[in-house]
């Protein structure tokens, strides 16, 4: 069996070859990066360096691989940027998916494919309407989830009209060791480690602490991909959540409450959003039921790691 991870080279990328490369491992496992510098698991056995907005390049890797499962995980994914530059955030996330599923047509293939969505695509919602299912409505708050509602619906047309085996994984916050630091548990907690370390006087710069989110570690993320890709029926979405909200001051304090340095809090008005959602909750109900999945790390067990990695990080510096 030969799998391909578009965006190995990047977080999410690299923790589920890991996970594949750990659950099985007679799996071929191939990998794409854009950027040069990117590195990729150990677990990858085949990684090639391409644009997939390039149409021709995308076709070129699919008729060399033949994969049989593929999981898209390339995306520009930082919402802030995508305030800064919304057509960059929309032709890299559109383009790139239309041109893996164009050229898997071309090529006559047919891999189980996972699309990463987002819980973004929910944007603004009452507390009625928590926590959230598949069904929704739509209503995207930023250019970011605009890029993944056209993602999403893609996955579902050509499920409709080619009869691809295509499933939408809706994903909510997710954290772990690893992540960029411009996301919020890495951001506070690479604070942190540079004040333990002297390289940053005791002051933590935050954003809006009052948003509630439904933070689910990483790692039992992409356990989820990997059984999406298994036993997800084609066409169907799937949330990734842990049902669960806290709030970023409760992150934040979480963290706090693992180091003994006193530590004053700030906020900074350039980590705020143009737009906000004051809580984000949801059901992954389907999830479980079609897979059996359900998250196996705490909330404090993913943040005591978030920090352990953030203090390698700021040490091997």
């Amino acid at each position: 069996m030969r799998i391909l991870i578009t965006g190995a080279g990047g977080f999410v990328g690299h923790h589920l070859a890991n996970h594949l490369g750990d659950s099985q491992p007679t799996a071929t496992l191939c990998g794409t990066t854009l950027f040069r510098e990117e590195s990729v698991s150990p677990a990858i056995e085949i990684a090639r360096q391409i644009d997939l907005k390039e149409a021709r390049q995308a076709r070129d890797l699919l008729g060399e691989l033949a994969p049989d499962v593929i999981y898209h995980l390339a995306a520009q994914a930082f919402v802030p940027r995508s305030f800064d530059d919304p057509w960059e955030t929309l032709e890299n996330n559109i383009r790139s998916q239309l041109n893996i599923i164009q050229g898997c047509l071309a090529l006559d293939l047919r891999p189980r494919t996972v699309i990463i969505s987002s819980a973004e695509i929910y944007g603004a919602v009452s507390p009625a309407q928590l926590p959230l299912d598949e069904g929704t409505e739509i209503r995207p708050t930023n250019p970011y989830s605009v890029s993944k509602v056209a993602q999403d619906m893609l996955a579902l047309q050509f499920h409709l009209s080619h009869g691809l085996a295509i499933m939408r994984a809706r994903p909510f916050n997710h954290i772990g060791p690893g992540q960029n630091r411009r996301f919020v548990a890495p951001a506070f907690a690479i604070q942190i480690a540079k004040i333990e370390a002297n390289r940053q006087a005791p002051v933590i710069y935050v954003g809006n602490l009052e948003a509630k989110r439904d933070f689910t570690d990483v790692r039992d993320i992409v356990r989820a991909y990997k059984l999406i890709a298994e036993k997800g029926a084609p066409g169907e979405a799937y949330n990734i959540a842990s049902g669960r909200a806290s709030s970023v001051g409760h992150i934040l304090n979480s963290l706090l409450g693992m180091t003994d340095i006193e530590i004053e809090v700030r906020v900074d008005p350039a980590r705020l959003r143009p737009v906000d959602i004051p809580e984000i909750r949801g059901d992954a109900g389907k999830l479980r039921r079609d897979t059996g999945w359900a998250p196996r790390f705490t909330l404090q067990e993913t943040l005591t790691d978030v920090l352990a990695d953030c203090r390698r990080r700021v040490h091997s510096a």
